[in-house]
């Protein structure tokens, strides 16, 4: 469990790693993803994900991040940061003009935990949305989606399966045929609510969802 100071923390390094990739300030890259002074939490090996969003749209700016504990918090945080300001390859580089008009929002995440090939109902009763995101391998192919994605688009356990399989570049209904792998995976979700400005925990389940058949 990170506590709110820590998720706080999060955002600001990661905040601080945009500004010194992009800002008027620029150090190389090197420097820009090296682990600050931050709390021994941060040395875990953990995975995290940063999301930049244009405010106050909120519409995607970029999203980068590790799916597995590959690196110590710290240093994929501002890693996933810098990347998801330079590298996304569905946007441009943000610019220097940017900053103050982009949220940073940081989803620190769980281990991933395979789903049992079975039936079709099966796959989905052993998913929840909100509470779980989903990564689907197979074919050569694989695509992450976070556990806030669902909420935000109003799907079902069923079309998050399905846009995940997307998301990999597989067909829609990939997840429910031989040869593909679909895990799930929890995250702590923190954000700030302007740019720069308060950091608030952000819920990611859904409650009081009305039930919405599978087709």
């Amino acid at each position: 469990m990170v506590s709110d100071p820590e998720g706080e923390e999060a955002v600001r390094w990661a905040r601080r790693a945009v500004v010194s990739a992009v800002g008027p300030e620029r150090t190389t890259r090197e420097t820009t993803s090296a682990p600050g002074p931050m709390g021994p939490e941060f040395g875990e090996l953990r995975g995290a994900f940063v999301t930049l969003k244009r405010y106050p749209s909120g519409d995607l700016r970029g999203c980068i991040g590790f799916p597995l504990p590959v690196l110590p918090l710290g240093e994929a945080i501002a890693q996933a940061a810098v990347a998801a300001a330079l590298d996304d390859p569905r946007f441009r580089p943000v610019g220097a003009d940017e900053l103050g008009r982009l949220t940073v929002e940081v989803s620190i995440l769980g281990f991933p935990q395979p789903i049992p090939p079975g039936r079709p109902d099966e796959i989905v009763a052993a998913i929840r949305v909100g509470r779980d995101g989903l990564i689907v391998d197979g074919r050569g192919r694989s695509g992450l989606l976070l556990p806030q994605v669902a909420p935000e688009q109003g799907w079902n356990e069923e079309e998050l399966l399905n846009g995940t399989c997307e998301k990999a570049g597989l067909p829609a209904d990939a997840w429910q045929g031989p040869g593909v792998r679909v895990r799930r995976f929890v995250a702590e979700v923190f954000a700030e609510v302007a740019p720069g400005g308060t950091v608030v925990r952000e819920p990611t389940e859904v409650r009081d969802r009305p039930a919405r058949p599978s087709r």
